[in-house]
Protein backbone atom coordinates (compact mmCIF):
# COMPACT_ATOMS: atom_id res chain seq x y z
CA UNK A 1 0.00 0.00 0.00
CA UNK A 2 2.57 2.51 0.46
CA UNK A 3 4.89 1.65 -2.15
CA UNK A 4 2.60 3.85 -4.67
CA UNK A 5 2.98 6.42 -2.51
CA UNK A 6 6.90 6.72 -2.15
CA UNK A 7 6.91 6.11 -5.97
CA UNK A 8 4.49 8.98 -6.04
CA UNK A 9 6.87 11.54 -3.56
CA UNK A 10 9.53 11.16 -6.06
CA UNK A 11 7.65 11.91 -8.90
CA UNK A 12 10.29 14.98 -10.69
CA UNK A 13 7.76 17.74 -12.02
CA UNK A 14 9.04 16.64 -15.48
CA UNK A 15 7.85 13.40 -15.34
CA UNK A 16 5.44 13.86 -18.68
CA UNK A 17 9.31 14.42 -20.55
CA UNK A 18 10.02 10.82 -20.93
CA UNK A 19 13.60 11.37 -22.81
CA UNK A 20 16.75 12.05 -21.36
CA UNK A 21 15.68 11.27 -17.54
CA UNK A 22 20.05 10.85 -17.04
CA UNK A 23 20.35 14.65 -18.30
CA UNK A 24 17.89 15.94 -16.70
CA UNK A 25 18.67 14.72 -13.54
CA UNK A 26 22.42 15.29 -13.97
CA UNK A 27 21.34 19.52 -14.89
CA UNK A 28 19.08 19.38 -11.74
CA UNK A 29 22.13 18.02 -9.69
CA UNK A 30 24.23 21.27 -11.23
CA UNK A 31 21.64 23.58 -10.54
CA UNK A 32 22.12 22.22 -6.77
CA UNK A 33 25.30 22.20 -6.88
CA UNK A 34 25.71 26.15 -8.41
CA UNK A 35 23.39 27.50 -5.49
CA UNK A 36 25.55 25.42 -3.00
CA UNK A 37 28.60 27.16 -4.42
CA UNK A 38 27.42 30.71 -4.52
CA UNK A 39 25.71 30.22 -1.00
CA UNK A 40 28.85 29.41 0.39
CA UNK A 41 30.56 32.25 -1.39
CA UNK A 42 27.84 34.58 0.54
CA UNK A 43 27.96 32.92 3.98
CA UNK A 44 32.12 33.34 3.66
CA UNK A 45 31.67 36.82 2.19
CA UNK A 46 29.77 37.51 5.69
CA UNK A 47 31.74 35.71 8.16
CA UNK A 48 35.50 36.21 6.82
CA UNK A 49 36.01 39.89 7.69
CA UNK A 50 32.70 40.20 10.09
CA UNK A 51 35.12 40.94 13.37
CA UNK A 52 37.02 44.27 11.27
CA UNK A 53 33.63 45.42 9.80
CA UNK A 54 32.46 45.66 13.19
CA UNK A 55 36.07 46.67 14.87
CA UNK A 56 35.80 49.56 12.47
CA UNK A 57 34.66 52.72 13.52
CA UNK A 58 31.37 52.60 12.23
CA UNK A 59 30.05 50.95 15.19
CA UNK A 60 32.28 51.14 17.85
CA UNK A 61 32.54 47.58 19.20
CA UNK A 62 36.23 46.62 20.55
CA UNK A 63 37.98 43.37 19.73
CA UNK A 64 36.28 40.80 21.92
CA UNK A 65 32.40 42.30 21.20
CA UNK A 66 33.45 41.95 17.85
CA UNK A 67 35.17 38.95 17.81
CA UNK A 68 32.31 37.63 20.10
CA UNK A 69 29.69 38.72 17.62
CA UNK A 70 31.62 36.69 14.90
CA UNK A 71 30.80 33.40 17.12
CA UNK A 72 27.72 33.53 17.67
CA UNK A 73 26.90 33.77 14.29
CA UNK A 74 28.83 30.98 12.82
CA UNK A 75 27.48 29.10 16.39
CA UNK A 76 23.99 29.95 15.55
CA UNK A 77 24.32 29.03 11.44
CA UNK A 78 24.93 25.72 13.31
CA UNK A 79 23.09 25.28 16.08
CA UNK A 80 19.77 26.03 14.08
CA UNK A 81 20.56 23.20 11.53
CA UNK A 82 17.74 21.08 13.25
CA UNK A 83 15.31 23.85 13.00
CA UNK A 84 15.31 23.74 9.45
CA UNK A 85 15.55 19.97 9.02
CA UNK A 86 12.28 19.47 11.41
CA UNK A 87 10.73 22.25 9.80
CA UNK A 88 11.41 20.46 6.05
CA UNK A 89 10.28 16.99 7.24
CA UNK A 90 6.95 17.92 8.86
CA UNK A 91 5.59 20.71 6.94
CA UNK A 92 7.45 22.10 4.04
CA UNK A 93 9.22 19.91 2.44
CA UNK A 94 12.38 20.25 0.99
CA UNK A 95 12.14 22.20 -1.98
CA UNK A 96 9.85 24.51 -0.31
CA UNK A 97 12.09 25.18 3.06
CA UNK A 98 15.17 25.82 0.50
CA UNK A 99 12.87 28.21 -1.29
CA UNK A 100 11.62 30.46 1.53
CA UNK A 101 15.24 29.85 3.09
CA UNK A 102 16.55 31.51 0.71
CA UNK A 103 14.00 34.46 0.10
CA UNK A 104 15.10 34.90 4.04
CA UNK A 105 18.99 34.78 3.39
CA UNK A 106 18.35 37.40 0.89
CA UNK A 107 16.51 39.93 3.00
CA UNK A 108 18.73 39.32 6.01
CA UNK A 109 21.74 39.87 4.19
CA UNK A 110 21.31 43.19 2.65
CA UNK A 111 21.14 44.49 6.37
CA UNK A 112 25.31 44.51 6.43
CA UNK A 113 25.16 46.62 2.53
CA UNK A 114 22.63 48.93 4.51
CA UNK A 115 24.45 49.86 7.45
CA UNK A 116 27.54 49.99 5.90
CA UNK A 117 27.32 53.58 4.70
CA UNK A 118 25.51 56.42 7.13
CA UNK A 119 22.60 57.10 6.10
CA UNK A 120 21.64 53.83 6.08
CA UNK A 121 22.95 53.03 9.82
CA UNK A 122 20.73 56.00 10.85
CA UNK A 123 17.89 54.41 9.37
CA UNK A 124 18.56 51.56 10.83
CA UNK A 125 20.33 52.40 13.97
CA UNK A 126 19.37 55.79 15.01
CA UNK A 127 22.20 58.47 15.84
CA UNK A 128 25.41 57.29 17.14
CA UNK A 129 25.31 57.50 20.99
CA UNK A 130 26.97 60.67 22.26
CA UNK A 131 30.41 59.59 24.41
CA UNK A 132 29.18 60.40 28.39
CA UNK A 133 31.65 62.39 30.33
CA UNK A 134 32.24 61.16 33.44
CA UNK A 135 34.69 61.68 36.66
CA UNK A 136 38.01 62.36 35.80
CA UNK A 137 40.84 59.29 36.67
CA UNK A 138 42.55 59.99 39.67
CA UNK A 139 45.33 57.52 38.63
CA UNK A 140 46.80 56.39 34.84
CA UNK A 141 45.78 53.36 35.69
CA UNK A 142 41.77 53.97 36.63
CA UNK A 143 40.15 51.64 34.08
CA UNK A 144 37.75 53.10 31.47
CA UNK A 145 34.77 50.91 30.62
CA UNK A 146 34.58 50.42 27.02
CA UNK A 147 31.67 51.87 24.56
CA UNK A 148 28.33 50.15 24.16
CA UNK A 149 28.55 48.55 20.79
CA UNK A 150 26.32 50.77 18.43
CA UNK A 151 23.67 49.34 16.67
CA UNK A 152 23.78 45.80 18.43
CA UNK A 153 20.35 45.29 18.22
CA UNK A 154 19.61 45.78 14.78
CA UNK A 155 22.54 43.65 13.46
CA UNK A 156 22.42 41.01 16.13
CA UNK A 157 18.97 40.31 14.91
CA UNK A 158 20.26 40.33 11.18
CA UNK A 159 22.60 38.07 11.67
CA UNK A 160 20.83 35.33 13.85
CA UNK A 161 18.24 35.67 10.65
CA UNK A 162 21.28 35.07 8.70
CA UNK A 163 22.32 32.30 10.60
CA UNK A 164 18.40 30.43 10.50
CA UNK A 165 18.24 31.35 6.34
CA UNK A 166 22.21 29.43 6.20
CA UNK A 167 21.31 26.71 8.98
CA UNK A 168 18.38 25.64 6.49
CA UNK A 169 20.18 25.49 4.03
CA UNK A 170 22.77 23.44 4.94
CA UNK A 171 20.39 20.93 6.69
CA UNK A 172 17.84 20.49 3.56
CA UNK A 173 20.01 21.51 0.37
CA UNK A 174 22.76 18.45 0.46
CA UNK A 175 19.91 15.47 0.76
CA UNK A 176 17.60 17.47 -1.55
CA UNK A 177 20.61 16.91 -4.39
CA UNK A 178 21.42 13.78 -3.77
CA UNK A 179 17.22 13.32 -4.14
CA UNK A 180 17.97 14.62 -7.90
CA UNK A 181 20.92 11.45 -8.14
CA UNK A 182 19.16 8.67 -6.31
CA UNK A 183 16.02 8.25 -8.52
CA UNK A 184 17.80 7.82 -12.27
CA UNK A 185 21.06 7.09 -11.67
CA UNK A 186 21.88 5.05 -8.01
CA UNK A 187 23.74 4.97 -5.19
CA UNK A 188 27.12 5.41 -6.96
CA UNK A 189 26.06 8.33 -8.57
CA UNK A 190 24.71 10.10 -5.29
CA UNK A 191 28.06 9.33 -3.59
CA UNK A 192 29.87 11.23 -6.65
CA UNK A 193 27.18 14.19 -5.91
CA UNK A 194 28.62 14.17 -2.10
CA UNK A 195 32.25 14.72 -3.50
CA UNK A 196 31.05 17.53 -5.83
CA UNK A 197 29.33 19.20 -3.27
CA UNK A 198 32.42 19.02 -0.82
CA UNK A 199 34.01 21.15 -3.55
CA UNK A 200 31.64 23.35 -4.49
CA UNK A 201 31.36 24.47 -1.10
CA UNK A 202 35.35 24.72 -1.05
CA UNK A 203 34.82 26.29 -4.65
CA UNK A 204 32.52 29.42 -3.33
CA UNK A 205 34.97 29.59 -0.24
CA UNK A 206 37.73 30.57 -2.35
CA UNK A 207 35.59 33.03 -4.72
CA UNK A 208 34.71 34.61 -1.35
CA UNK A 209 37.84 35.24 -0.15
CA UNK A 210 40.13 36.00 -2.95
CA UNK A 211 37.39 38.50 -4.35
CA UNK A 212 35.22 39.55 -1.84
CA UNK A 213 37.32 39.76 1.50
CA UNK A 214 39.71 42.09 -0.29
CA UNK A 215 37.25 44.18 -1.77
CA UNK A 216 35.93 44.72 2.02
CA UNK A 217 39.46 45.39 3.29
CA UNK A 218 40.92 47.61 0.39
CA UNK A 219 37.95 49.24 -1.20
CA UNK A 220 34.86 49.43 0.86
CA UNK A 221 32.24 47.24 2.33
CA UNK A 222 29.61 48.52 0.62
CA UNK A 223 30.71 47.37 -2.45
CA UNK A 224 31.82 44.09 -0.81
CA UNK A 225 28.05 43.10 1.19
CA UNK A 226 26.79 44.54 -2.24
CA UNK A 227 27.91 41.26 -3.90
CA UNK A 228 27.02 38.78 -0.91
CA UNK A 229 23.64 39.80 -1.52
CA UNK A 230 24.19 39.77 -5.54
CA UNK A 231 25.34 36.01 -4.90
CA UNK A 232 22.13 34.94 -2.57
CA UNK A 233 19.83 36.15 -5.02
CA UNK A 234 21.65 34.45 -8.12
CA UNK A 235 21.45 31.46 -6.40
CA UNK A 236 17.68 32.55 -5.58
CA UNK A 237 16.92 33.13 -8.97
CA UNK A 238 19.07 29.51 -10.42
CA UNK A 239 16.87 27.54 -7.72
CA UNK A 240 13.03 28.66 -9.18
CA UNK A 241 14.70 28.82 -12.49
CA UNK A 242 15.48 25.17 -12.23
CA UNK A 243 12.41 23.92 -10.06
CA UNK A 244 10.41 21.91 -13.03
CA UNK A 245 13.45 19.67 -12.94
CA UNK A 246 13.84 19.05 -9.66
CA UNK A 247 12.59 15.82 -8.16
CA UNK A 248 10.53 17.30 -5.08
CA UNK A 249 8.78 15.09 -2.12
CA UNK A 250 6.24 16.42 -0.06
CA UNK A 251 6.92 16.20 4.09
CA UNK A 252 6.60 13.25 5.37
CA UNK A 253 6.43 13.94 9.05
CA UNK A 254 9.27 14.14 11.59
CA UNK A 255 10.11 11.47 14.75
CA UNK A 256 11.33 14.62 16.92
CA UNK A 257 8.26 14.26 18.73
CA UNK A 258 8.74 10.45 19.35
CA UNK A 259 12.35 10.83 20.61
CA UNK A 260 11.32 13.74 22.84
CA UNK A 261 8.72 11.24 24.33
CA UNK A 262 11.04 8.70 24.73
CA UNK A 263 13.20 10.84 26.67
CA UNK A 264 10.58 11.69 28.88
CA UNK A 265 9.91 8.39 29.36
CA UNK A 266 13.17 7.32 30.58
CA UNK A 267 14.27 10.21 32.26
CA UNK A 268 10.98 11.90 34.10
CA UNK A 269 8.93 8.45 34.11
CA UNK A 270 6.99 10.58 37.04
CA UNK A 271 6.13 13.42 34.69
CA UNK A 272 5.14 11.03 32.04
CA UNK A 273 2.89 9.08 33.85
CA UNK A 274 0.95 12.20 34.55
CA UNK A 275 1.43 13.31 30.97
CA UNK A 276 -0.05 10.32 29.10
CA UNK A 277 -2.49 9.50 31.43
CA UNK A 278 -3.64 13.15 30.72
CA UNK A 279 -3.92 13.03 27.70
CA UNK A 280 -5.86 9.42 27.90
CA UNK A 281 -8.18 11.10 29.86
CA UNK A 282 -8.23 13.58 27.05
CA UNK A 283 -8.68 10.97 23.78
CA UNK A 284 -11.63 9.33 25.59
CA UNK A 285 -14.09 11.32 24.32
CA UNK A 286 -12.85 11.57 21.02
CA UNK A 287 -14.43 8.77 18.31
CA UNK A 288 -11.29 6.87 17.05
CA UNK A 289 -12.54 7.47 13.22
CA UNK A 290 -8.82 7.92 12.14
CA UNK A 291 -7.03 5.60 10.07
CA UNK A 292 -3.50 5.33 11.87
CA UNK A 293 -1.07 7.26 9.97
CA UNK A 294 2.27 5.64 8.47
CA UNK A 295 5.48 5.84 10.01
CA UNK A 296 7.76 3.72 12.32
CA UNK A 297 6.25 1.56 15.05
CA UNK A 298 6.78 2.01 18.59
CA UNK A 299 9.47 -0.70 19.26
CA UNK A 300 11.34 1.10 15.88
CA UNK A 301 11.11 4.41 17.86
CA UNK A 302 12.78 2.76 21.17
CA UNK A 303 15.45 1.17 18.88
CA UNK A 304 16.25 4.14 17.77
CA UNK A 305 16.47 6.32 20.87
CA UNK A 306 18.64 3.36 22.11
CA UNK A 307 20.93 4.12 18.57
CA UNK A 308 20.87 8.09 19.32
CA UNK A 309 21.86 7.10 23.13
CA UNK A 310 24.82 5.45 22.26
CA UNK A 311 25.84 8.03 19.39
CA UNK A 312 25.18 10.90 21.16
CA UNK A 313 28.62 10.73 23.49
CA UNK A 314 30.76 10.57 20.99
CA UNK A 315 29.50 13.45 19.37
CA UNK A 316 29.14 15.66 22.82
CA UNK A 317 33.00 14.76 23.00
CA UNK A 318 33.86 16.13 19.92
CA UNK A 319 32.28 19.87 21.08
CA UNK A 320 35.42 21.26 22.11
CA UNK A 321 37.50 20.14 18.72
CA UNK A 322 34.80 22.85 17.40
CA UNK A 323 35.99 25.60 19.96
CA UNK A 324 39.13 25.37 18.55
CA UNK A 325 37.86 24.75 14.85
CA UNK A 326 36.06 28.34 14.67
CA UNK A 327 38.27 30.43 16.77
CA UNK A 328 40.09 30.65 12.82
CA UNK A 329 37.32 32.71 12.03
CA UNK A 330 37.95 34.95 15.09
CA UNK A 331 40.43 35.44 17.13
CA UNK A 332 42.75 34.34 14.72
CA UNK A 333 41.34 37.05 12.95
CA UNK A 334 42.14 39.63 15.57
CA UNK A 335 45.59 38.23 16.16
CA UNK A 336 46.30 38.51 12.57
CA UNK A 337 45.36 42.82 12.28
CA UNK A 338 48.01 42.76 14.97
CA UNK A 339 50.61 41.07 13.07
CA UNK A 340 52.59 42.80 9.93
CA UNK A 341 50.57 42.73 6.82
CA UNK A 342 51.88 43.83 4.06
CA UNK A 343 51.54 45.41 0.92
CA UNK A 344 50.14 43.67 -2.36
CA UNK A 345 51.86 46.23 -4.59
CA UNK A 346 55.03 47.55 -1.92
CA UNK A 347 55.72 50.94 -3.18
CA UNK A 348 59.48 50.88 -2.14
CA UNK A 349 62.10 48.49 -2.94
CA UNK A 350 63.37 47.43 0.66
CA UNK A 351 60.95 45.73 2.79
CA UNK A 352 61.18 48.50 5.95
CA UNK A 353 58.59 49.81 8.47
CA UNK A 354 57.87 52.72 6.27
CA UNK A 355 55.80 49.91 4.07
CA UNK A 356 53.51 49.77 7.00
CA UNK A 357 52.20 53.39 6.48
CA UNK A 358 49.68 52.56 4.82
CA UNK A 359 49.20 55.09 1.85
CA UNK A 360 46.01 55.97 -0.05
CA UNK A 361 47.39 53.82 -3.08
CA UNK A 362 48.68 50.87 -1.82
CA UNK A 363 46.56 47.98 -1.49
CA UNK A 364 46.94 45.49 1.63
CA UNK A 365 46.81 41.71 1.79
CA UNK A 366 43.21 40.71 3.56
CA UNK A 367 43.77 39.23 6.89
CA UNK A 368 40.87 36.98 5.42
CA UNK A 369 42.82 34.96 2.75
CA UNK A 370 44.38 33.25 5.34
CA UNK A 371 41.79 31.24 5.63
CA UNK A 372 42.37 30.07 2.06
CA UNK A 373 45.56 28.05 3.59
CA UNK A 374 42.69 25.83 5.04
CA UNK A 375 40.27 25.58 1.93
CA UNK A 376 43.27 25.23 -0.46
CA UNK A 377 45.09 21.88 2.26
CA UNK A 378 41.41 20.32 2.25
CA UNK A 379 41.15 20.80 -1.29
CA UNK A 380 44.28 18.83 -2.41
CA UNK A 381 44.85 16.70 0.30
CA UNK A 382 40.76 15.24 -0.17
CA UNK A 383 41.83 13.74 -3.33
CA UNK A 384 45.22 12.55 -2.04
CA UNK A 385 43.68 11.05 0.78
CA UNK A 386 40.85 9.35 -1.48
CA UNK A 387 42.72 8.63 -4.28
CA UNK A 388 46.37 7.43 -3.01
CA UNK A 389 46.38 7.19 0.88
CA UNK A 390 43.59 5.57 1.92
CA UNK A 391 43.63 2.75 -1.00
CA UNK A 392 46.64 1.97 0.26
CA UNK A 393 46.12 1.79 3.83
CA UNK A 394 43.55 -0.33 2.76
CA UNK A 395 45.50 -2.65 0.91
CA UNK A 396 48.08 -3.18 3.95
CA UNK A 397 45.09 -3.35 6.34
CA UNK A 398 45.78 -0.43 8.47
CA UNK A 399 43.26 1.78 7.18
CA UNK A 400 41.72 3.70 10.25
CA UNK A 401 37.97 3.57 11.46
CA UNK A 402 36.12 7.08 11.54
CA UNK A 403 36.80 7.22 14.98
CA UNK A 404 40.00 6.78 15.23
CA UNK A 405 40.27 9.16 12.11
CA UNK A 406 38.07 11.90 14.71
CA UNK A 407 40.78 11.16 17.44
CA UNK A 408 43.22 12.22 14.64
CA UNK A 409 41.86 15.08 13.60
CA UNK A 410 41.49 16.43 17.12
CA UNK A 411 44.99 15.99 18.03
CA UNK A 412 45.86 18.42 14.69
CA UNK A 413 43.13 21.32 16.03
CA UNK A 414 45.61 21.03 19.45
CA UNK A 415 48.22 21.21 17.56
CA UNK A 416 46.79 24.42 15.95
CA UNK A 417 45.91 26.16 18.86
CA UNK A 418 49.39 25.90 20.56
CA UNK A 419 50.83 27.31 17.88
CA UNK A 420 48.59 29.97 18.03
CA UNK A 421 49.49 30.75 21.49
CA UNK A 422 52.63 30.37 21.12
CA UNK A 423 53.08 33.39 18.17
CA UNK A 424 50.74 35.26 20.45
CA UNK A 425 53.43 35.18 23.04
CA UNK A 426 56.15 35.90 20.73
CA UNK A 427 53.59 38.72 19.33
CA UNK A 428 53.35 40.11 22.95
CA UNK A 429 57.06 40.05 23.53
CA UNK A 430 57.64 42.48 20.43
CA UNK A 431 54.74 45.16 22.35
CA UNK A 432 56.13 44.79 25.77
CA UNK A 433 59.44 46.23 23.77
CA UNK A 434 57.50 48.71 22.40
CA UNK A 435 58.62 47.31 18.98
CA UNK A 436 55.22 48.23 17.13
CA UNK A 437 54.15 49.77 13.76
CA UNK A 438 50.97 51.65 13.08
CA UNK A 439 49.28 50.10 10.06
CA UNK A 440 46.05 50.98 8.61
CA UNK A 441 43.32 48.56 7.52
CA UNK A 442 40.40 49.83 5.77
CA UNK A 443 40.03 53.28 7.89
CA UNK A 444 41.37 51.69 11.05
CA UNK A 445 44.64 51.74 12.66
CA UNK A 446 46.25 49.14 14.51
CA UNK A 447 49.70 48.94 16.28
CA UNK A 448 50.79 45.82 15.03
CA UNK A 449 54.30 43.55 15.86
CA UNK A 450 56.87 43.60 13.41
CA UNK A 451 56.08 40.10 13.17
CA UNK A 452 54.75 38.90 9.46
CA UNK A 453 51.17 37.85 8.81
CA UNK A 454 52.77 34.37 7.59
CA UNK A 455 53.21 33.05 10.75
CA UNK A 456 49.85 32.65 11.01
CA UNK A 457 49.87 30.04 8.21
CA UNK A 458 50.88 27.23 9.93
CA UNK A 459 48.46 27.27 12.40
CA UNK A 460 45.67 27.41 9.22
CA UNK A 461 47.47 24.87 7.85
CA UNK A 462 47.07 22.64 10.98
CA UNK A 463 43.49 23.40 11.43
CA UNK A 464 42.97 22.67 7.81
CA UNK A 465 44.21 19.25 8.18
CA UNK A 466 42.00 18.60 11.24
CA UNK A 467 39.17 19.57 9.18
CA UNK A 468 39.80 16.36 7.12
CA UNK A 469 40.35 13.92 9.79
CA UNK A 470 37.96 15.31 12.35
CA UNK A 471 34.44 16.49 10.38
CA UNK A 472 34.22 14.66 7.42
CA UNK A 473 34.50 11.35 9.44
CA UNK A 474 32.32 12.45 11.97
CA UNK A 475 29.86 13.39 8.85
CA UNK A 476 30.58 10.00 8.19
CA UNK A 477 30.04 8.29 11.32
CA UNK A 478 26.86 10.44 11.78
CA UNK A 479 25.72 9.35 8.63
CA UNK A 480 26.61 5.51 8.45
CA UNK A 481 25.91 4.81 11.91
CA UNK A 482 22.28 6.31 12.46
CA UNK A 483 19.36 4.51 11.54
CA UNK A 484 17.53 4.77 7.74
CA UNK A 485 14.95 6.43 9.77
CA UNK A 486 17.00 9.01 11.72
CA UNK A 487 19.84 9.76 9.20
CA UNK A 488 18.04 13.56 8.90
CA UNK A 489 17.77 14.11 12.84
CA UNK A 490 21.21 12.76 13.41
CA UNK A 491 22.84 15.15 11.19
CA UNK A 492 21.20 17.70 12.19
CA UNK A 493 22.55 17.10 15.80
CA UNK A 494 25.82 16.72 14.47
CA UNK A 495 25.94 19.86 13.16
CA UNK A 496 24.15 21.55 16.45
CA UNK A 497 26.65 20.37 18.17
CA UNK A 498 29.29 21.83 16.22
CA UNK A 499 27.15 24.97 16.65
CA UNK A 500 27.19 24.58 20.77
CA UNK A 501 31.40 24.44 20.15
CA UNK A 502 31.36 27.67 18.55
CA UNK A 503 28.98 29.07 21.17
CA UNK A 504 30.90 27.41 24.00
CA UNK A 505 33.94 29.53 22.84
CA UNK A 506 31.71 32.69 22.41
CA UNK A 507 30.64 32.31 26.17
CA UNK A 508 34.24 31.42 26.87
CA UNK A 509 35.61 34.90 25.13
CA UNK A 510 32.79 36.86 27.10
CA UNK A 511 33.83 35.82 30.78
CA UNK A 512 37.75 36.18 30.29
CA UNK A 513 36.75 39.56 28.77
CA UNK A 514 35.72 40.73 32.18
CA UNK A 515 37.46 43.01 34.69
CA UNK A 516 40.15 40.95 35.94
CA UNK A 517 40.27 38.59 32.52
CA UNK A 518 42.82 38.01 30.26
CA UNK A 519 40.85 39.34 27.64
CA UNK A 520 40.20 42.36 29.39
CA UNK A 521 41.54 45.27 27.83
CA UNK A 522 40.29 48.70 28.97
CA UNK A 523 43.54 51.02 27.92
CA UNK A 524 43.63 49.40 24.73
CA UNK A 525 40.59 49.94 22.68
CA UNK A 526 40.30 48.69 19.32
CA UNK A 527 43.53 47.01 20.18
CA UNK A 528 44.67 43.27 21.94
CA UNK A 529 48.00 44.68 22.73
CA UNK A 530 47.19 44.67 26.95
CA UNK A 531 45.44 41.48 26.33
CA UNK A 532 46.49 37.74 27.24
CA UNK A 533 45.33 36.02 24.21
CA UNK A 534 47.96 33.55 24.81
CA UNK A 535 47.00 32.39 27.67
CA UNK A 536 43.29 31.33 26.40
CA UNK A 537 44.64 29.99 23.29
CA UNK A 538 46.43 27.68 25.85
CA UNK A 539 43.45 27.11 27.83
CA UNK A 540 41.81 25.72 24.38
CA UNK A 541 44.37 23.62 23.82
CA UNK A 542 44.16 22.22 27.39
CA UNK A 543 40.25 21.85 27.21
CA UNK A 544 40.94 20.13 23.52
CA UNK A 545 43.49 17.40 24.93
CA UNK A 546 41.37 16.74 28.21
CA UNK A 547 38.32 15.74 25.88
CA UNK A 548 40.26 13.65 23.74
CA UNK A 549 41.37 11.23 25.96
CA UNK A 550 37.87 11.54 27.19
CA UNK A 551 36.90 11.14 23.44
CA UNK A 552 38.94 8.04 22.64
CA UNK A 553 37.62 6.27 26.23
CA UNK A 554 34.73 6.87 24.73
CA UNK A 555 35.05 5.23 20.99
CA UNK A 556 37.12 2.30 22.03
CA UNK A 557 33.79 1.45 23.95
CA UNK A 558 31.86 2.38 21.27
CA UNK A 559 33.82 0.31 19.00
CA UNK A 560 33.67 -2.76 21.44
CA UNK A 561 30.35 -2.59 21.57
CA UNK A 562 30.02 -2.68 18.21
CA UNK A 563 31.97 -5.45 17.10
CA UNK A 564 31.05 -7.87 19.75
CA UNK A 565 27.44 -8.82 18.63
CA UNK A 566 28.35 -8.80 15.31
CA UNK A 567 31.62 -11.03 15.82
CA UNK A 568 28.83 -13.73 17.46
CA UNK A 569 25.63 -13.51 15.17
CA UNK A 570 27.25 -11.65 11.58
CA UNK A 571 30.90 -12.53 11.49
CA UNK A 572 30.63 -12.03 7.98
CA UNK A 573 29.48 -8.50 7.79
CA UNK A 574 31.05 -5.64 6.93
CA UNK A 575 31.38 -2.63 9.16
CA UNK A 576 34.01 -0.31 7.66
Amino acid sequence: MQAPRAREERRPLLARRPRGPRRWRRTAAAAVLLVEALERAAFFGVSANLVLYLNSARFHWDGQQASRAALVFLGASYLLAPVGGWLADAYLGRHRAIALSLLLYLSASSLLPATAFLDGRRSFCGEVPESSLGPACPSPDCPRASPAPYCAPTLYSGLLLLALAASSIRSNLTSFGADQQVMDLGRHASRRFFNWLYWSINVGAVLSLLVVAFIQQNVNFLLGYGITVGCVGLAFFIFLFATPIFVTKPPAGSQVSSMLKLALQNCCPRLWHRHSTRDSQGTQTLPAQRSPQPGPTPQEDMANFQVLVKILPVMVTLVPYWMVYFQMQSTYVLQGLHLHIPNIFPEYPSNSSVALRAEGSSYKIPEAWLLLANVVVVLILVPVKDRLLDPLLLRCKLLPSALQKMALGMFFGFASVVVAGGLEMERLQYIHRNETVSQQIGKNVYYAAPLSIWWQVPQYLLIGISEIFASIPGLEFAYSEAPRSMQGAIMGIFFCLSGVGSLLGSSLVALLSLPGGWLYCPKDFGNINNCRMDLYFFLLASIQAATALLFIWIASRYERAAQGPVSQSCPSRDRG
